[in-house]
């Protein structure tokens, strides 16, 4: 009888092995599981600090930022996004090669997906930088921390749409067909109460109304429900496509 070394005949097989659809529902539920802890329990427990502003008016709601920066709040929003930050970067070079084997020959296409690609890194780090910087803290990096995020999360949300827009043009894919149908609908609901939220904080900021920061509190939640969403319709995007650990063939060993 051959004798192999032990182990040898399963060596190749993969160590691990995901659907991708799972994979996409983990990395969103994360970030859903921390906003809706920390929101819970700033109302519950820290609610005259959450819910208070520089104006001292009535204020029903907290902002992100606001929930974000009490303690254990914030520990449950950096161990949230932590663990899912690194699904992340992984899904924005997935989509990445996505786009570079669909506009192989496409040069404008293809400068287009890098730029998506870059946007969406740049989100990622926006949105680690006002995770682990509070506004407590040190509020000019927790500032711009959050502009990089909303701003890199608009471009990449513009891009993808305009990349999905060019798929779809020669596609009889259901599956692309609808999930470029929602990431039209949530870029266009996101920046529209990305525009209203700011108009709300602005006006709060210059007339002290009551009320008015808990309307911009509420655009603020919807504007982070509708980013989930929009990374989740990679549920349709790579329904079929599988997350694995596992040997390389011979052939493409470095």
């Amino acid at each position: 009888m051959l004798q192999v070394p032990y182990g040898a005949v399963d060596r190749d097989k993969p160590l691990i092995r995901l659907p991708f659809t799972l994979f996409a529902v983990l990395t969103v539920c994360l970030p859903l599981l921390g906003f809706i802890t920390c929101i819970t329990v700033s109302l519950l427990y820290h609610y005259n600090e959450a819910t208070y502003t520089h104006c001292q008016v009535y204020n029903y709601l907290p902002s992100i930022s606001a929930a974000i920066s009490l303690t254990p709040e914030r520990y449950i929003w950096r161990f949230c996004i932590g663990l899912h930050s690194a699904p992340r970067f992984l899904l924005a070079a997935a989509y990445f090669n996505f786009y570079r084997g669909r506009f192989s020959r496409q040069l404008k296409d293809q400068l287009l997906s890098v730029f998506t690609f870059l946007c969406a890194l740049s989100e990622n780090v926006g949105l680690l930088l006002l995770t682990y910087v509070c506004s407590t803290e040190t509020y000019s990096l927790h500032k711009n921390g959050f502009i990089v995020f909303i701003a890199s999360s608009l471009l990449h949300m513009l891009c993808t749409c305009r990349l999905w827009q060019m798929i779809t043009k020669y596609s009889v894919s259901a599956e692309e067909m609808t999930s470029c149908r929602y990431k039209i609908r949530l870029f266009l609901f996101n920046i529209s109460l990305c525009l209203l939220a700011g108009y709300f904080f602005r006006r709060h900021n210059k007339y002290c109304e009551p009320g008015i920061y808990t309307l911009f509190a509420l655009c603020e939640y919807l504007v982070v429900l509708s980013n989930m969403a929009f990374h989740m319709t990679a549920f349709w995007d790579f329904g079929s496509k599988e997350v694995m650990v596992a040997t390389p063939p011979e052939g493409k060993r470095i």
